[in-house]
C-alpha cells in the first residue's frame, strides 16, 4: 500500500446548511471587499465603479478558491458558464471560471477512506495489492486513484465526493443568488435555462453506472465506423463499481494539449479523428459526451490512438436538432441566409419578440462559426481568429442589441462541444479540411 498522502486537500463541505454559510461567507467578504477598496480609491480621489470593485484580484480569487473547495455543483455550474455563457460575461470573470475546470483539491485521507468503506466494506484493501491515495486527477464531481488488484489489473478507480448528489439544487440556487447579488452576470440574462439544464445535467453526471453504460456504448458504436482504429476506450470494471465509485481499466497516455510539437500530419490526423467522431455522435447516434476538457483526451503515440475519457457528460439529443444542424451547415455552405434562418428556428434560437436585426445578427454569427465547413481544402484554425470575431460579435448582439435568449439545451451542449474541438485544433496548429468530413452529412438546399 502507498503511504496516504494528499498534498494540496481539502475536506468537502457534504451538509446543505454548511455549503449555504461558504457561499454566504463569500457575499460577505465581496461586500466587504467593495466598501473597503471602495473608501480606500475614494480617498485618493479616484471613482471606481462598482464592476471595477466586484472584479478585483481579491473577489476573483476569493469566488475561484471557494467554489474549487466545494466541488460539486458550485463548481461544475462554474465550468459550464465560463463554457456555455461565455459571450456574456465580463473577461475577468470568464478567465476565472476556467480556471476551475482543473483546479480542485483532493479529499483529505479520512474522508476518502469513508467514502471507499460505505461503497466497498471496511475490508476493501484486501481486495487491491496496491492503492494510491493521492489522486491521479480531482474534478468536479469526484477524483481518480490508480490501483492495481490482487489478480494484477491496473485499474483507474473514480470516487465521488461524499454529498454531492445530495447537493445539487440546493448549490445551484445558492451560486445563482450569488452571481445575481455580485452582478457578475447581467441582471436582463436568463440563467434559469442554463441552471435547470445543469441540475439535470448534473444528477446524470452523479450516476456511474449510467456512465458506465455510455462508456460501453461508444465502444459498440466506434466498432461500427471506418475510424474506430483512431479510438481506445477503458473497460469497465464492474465488480468495484457502483452509482459512487466507477473502476476502469488504467489507460497510459499523454495529454492531448500537449502535442504542439508533434509532426504536423499527426495533429492533422487527431483532429480529423475528433471530427469524425463528433459528427457521428450527432448526426448518427444522436448521442454525445458533451465536455470537451482537453484533459478528456489522452494520446497514445505507441498506437497513435486518441483514448476517451470521461462520459459523465454524455447526452442524448433529438432528431429534430440533429437535422437542424445539418441544415444549418449545409445552407451556410451555400451561403442560403433565408434556409440558414429556417433551420436556426428549427432548432429554436428565435423568440416569438425577435426584431429582424437581432435575427439578422444571430445567423451572421452562425456563418461565421461555419467558417471551417465552408473553406475549400485545410482550413488553420491556428490563423484564423473566427472565435475572437463570434465572441465580439456575440457581445454587441447581447450589450448593444439587447439580444438575451438562451438557446435550446441541445444546442448549447452542442456548441460547447463544437467550440471546444475548435479551441482544441487551433492549439494543436492543425490544419483539417472539415468540409470534406461533413460531405457525407450534406444536405442539397
Amino acid at each position: 500500500m502507498n503511504k496516504p498522502s494528499t498534498p494540496n486537500s481539502y475536506p468537502l463541505p457534504t451538509h446543505r446548511l454548511n455549503r449555504l454559510a461558504r457561499l454566504g461567507k463569500v457575499a460577505g467578504g465581496m461586500a466587504g471587499s467593495i466598501i473597503y477598496q471602495g473608501t480606500k480609491q475614494w480617498l485618493q480621489g479616484e471613482q471606481p465603479t462598482k464592476q471595477s470593485l466586484l472584479l478585483s484580484t481579491q473577489n476573483i480569487q476569493r469566488l475561484t478558491n471557494e467554489l474549487a473547495k466545494m466541488r460539486g455543483a458550485a463548481m461544475k455550474v462554474g465550468q459550464l458558464l465560463s463554457l456555455d455563457a461565455g459571450e456574456l460575461i465580463p473577461d475577468e470573470l470568464a478567465v476565472i471560471l476556467a480556471q476551475l475546470r482543473n483546479q480542485a483539491p483532493a479529499m483529505p485521507i479520512s474522508q476518502l477512506q469513508t467514502q471507499l468503506a460505505a461503497n466497498w466494506g471496511n475490508n476493501w484493501m484486501a481486495h487491491f495489492q496496491q492503492f494510491s491515495f493521492y489522486p491521479i486527477a480531482a474534478a468536479s464531481i469526484g477524483q481518480v486513484h490508480r490501483a492495481q488488484t490482487r489478480a494484477k489489473e491496473d485499474l483507474a478507480i473514480k470516487i465521488q465526493y461524499p454529498g454531492v448528489a445530495n447537493s445539487i439544487d440546493s448549490d445551484v440556487d445558492n451560486l445563482a443568488s450569488l452571481l445575481r447579488w455580485s452582478r457578475l452576470i447581467p441582471k436582463d440574462v436568463d440563467l434559469e435555462p442554463i441552471l435547470a439544464e445543469a441540475k439535470q445535467q448534473l444528477l446524470l453526471e452523479t450516476d456511474y453506472e449510467n456512465e458506465a453504460k455510455a462508456l460501453t456504448k461508444m465502444a459498440q458504436q466506434l466498432a461500427d465506423t471506418d475510424f474506430e482504429q483512431h479510438f481506445a476506450q477503458p473497460k469497465v470494471q464492474t465488480e468495484f463499481s457502483n452509482k459512487a465509485i466507477l473502476a476502469m481499466e488504467f489507460m497510459p497516455g499523454e495529454p492531448i494539449e500537449t502535442l504542439a510539437a508533434a509532426p504536423q500530419a499527426v495533429r492533422d490526423q487527431l483532429v480529423s479523428a475528433l471530427f469524425q467522431l463528433l459528427f457521428s455522435e450527432l448526426f448518427v447516434w444522436q448521442q454525445m459526451q458533451t465536455d470537451p476538457n482537453f484533459a478528456n483526451f489522452l494520446y497514445q503515440a505507441d498506437t497513435q490512438r486518441i483514448v476517451l475519457l470521461d462520459f459523465g457528460a454524455t447526452r442524448q439529443f433529438s432528431p429534430a436538432i440533429a437535422e437542424g444542424y445539418q441544415q444549418l451547415i449545409s445552407a451556410a455552405q451555400d451561403n442560403n441566409l433565408a434556409h440558414m434562418t429556417e433551420a436556426a428556428r428549427q432548432i429554436g434560437f428565435f423568440q416569438a419578440n425577435i426584431l429582424p436585426a437581432q435575427q439578422d445578427t444571430v445567423v451572421k454569427l452562425f456563418k461565421q462559426a461555419c467558417e471551417p465547413f465552408c473553406h475549400n481544402g485545410k482550413f488553420d484554425f491556428a490563423k484564423s481568429d473566427m472565435l475572437a470575431r463570434i465572441k465580439d460579435q456575440g457581445m454587441a448582439l447581447s450589450f448593444e442589441q439587447n439580444y438575451w435568449h438562451s438557446p435550446p439545451a441541445d444546442a448549447l451542449f452542442f456548441h460547447r462541444k463544437l467550440g471546444g474541438l475548435y479551441l482544441l485544433a487551433a492549439k494543436l496548429n492543425a490544419r483539417v479540411n472539415i468540409q470534406a468530413l461533413f460531405e457525407p452529412y450534406r444536405i442539397t438546399s
